[in-house]
């Protein structure tokens, strides 16, 4: 990849994470995932074994709800 072509796709994915930031739909939606996966680290904490499992299942619960597009429209 050539520089250029670098820089081109650095000033993309900034522009990219730029807009994420503004857009606040959703933005409940991702808290939530935040804290359910602070609870799965607590639990992992305290439970060894099961931990990982558990951790990986919130994991891709996140992965899905972050991935998923923004939806709504539904109000006045």
């Amino acid at each position: 990849m050539s520089f250029a072509k670098l820089v081109q796709k650095v000033k993309s994915e900034i522009a990219f994470y730029k807009g994420l930031a503004k857009d606040t739909e959703g933005a409940s939606g991702i808290e939530y995932a935040i804290v359910a996966a602070m609870v799965a680290v607590v639990i992992a904490g305290l439970s060894g074994g099961m931990g990982t499992t558990i951790t990986t299942i919130f994991g891709k619960i996140t992965s899905a709800m972050v991935g998923a597009p923004t939806g709504g429209g539904g109000g006045s």
